[in-house]
């Protein structure tokens, strides 16, 4: 991801997500969860906490390389197929 793809996400996205980057760093080097997309199924979501919300990173792999598409809080584990958990 480019810093300047970071700024669209912090800045128009989800602006919430300003100062957030470790944790979305952490969703996707040690997420505690991660879920296929129930409509897509190149695109993963790498959950981490940040009590009393989840930091959700959404992330598209497609021939083994891999790109954030959007991060976001929120305050539940949204629906999709359970691929990994610690």
């Amino acid at each position: 991801m480019t810093v300047a793809y970071w700024e669209v996400i912090v800045t128009i996205k989800h602006p919430i997500m300003q100062g957030k980057e470790g944790l979305v760093q952490q969703a996707l080097q040690s997420p505690i969860e991660i879920r296929q997309s129930r409509s897509d199924p190149d695109v993963y979501l790498h959950y981490a906490a940040e009590p009393p919300y989840i930091i959700c990173a959404v992330a598209r792999y497609l021939n083994g390389d891999g790109f954030l598409i959007t991060a976001y809080r929120t305050n539940k584990i949204k629906e999709g197929t359970l691929l990994w958990t610690p």
